[in-house]
């Protein structure tokens, strides 16, 4: 709503209704474009650089190689933490930054990216 418009319309003794009409009809074309934007997501491929938080999240994804099977999956943070298990010393490093892979009786597992 253009405050000319406003104006001209209050001189012209317009209705209370018709300006809030106005202005709701302002409001719901401009959420509408926003909604059309897509919002903007930054990859982390450096665990360093990952937040704390996401790093054993659903946002986090790690390759997942079978040792017995030769195959390679991915799997997310919750998995990948599920998967350290005992292993404290691992998992504060990766929360550190400073390990981007671990071992297990089966598998290595690597991070891959994260996405925020």
């Amino acid at each position: 709503m253009k405050n000319n418009n406003a104006e001209e319309m209050l001189l012209n003794n317009a209705s209370l209704e018709d300006l809030i009409k106005m202005k709701i009809e302002k409001e719901f074309m401009a959420e509408l474009e926003k909604s059309k934007k897509e919002p903007l997501k930054k990859v982390y491929k450096n665990i360093s650089e990952v937040p704390q938080d996401i790093i054993f999240s659903k946002k986090a994804v790690y390759r997942y190689f079978n040792r017995n099977t030769k195959c390679e999956t991915f799997i997310d943070g919750v998995q990948a933490e599920a998967l350290i298990g005992i292993q404290n010393n691992v998992r504060e490093k990766m929360l550190k930054g400073e390990l981007s892979a671990f071992t297990t009786d089966e598998a290595y597992v690597k991070f891959d990216k994260a996405t925020v």
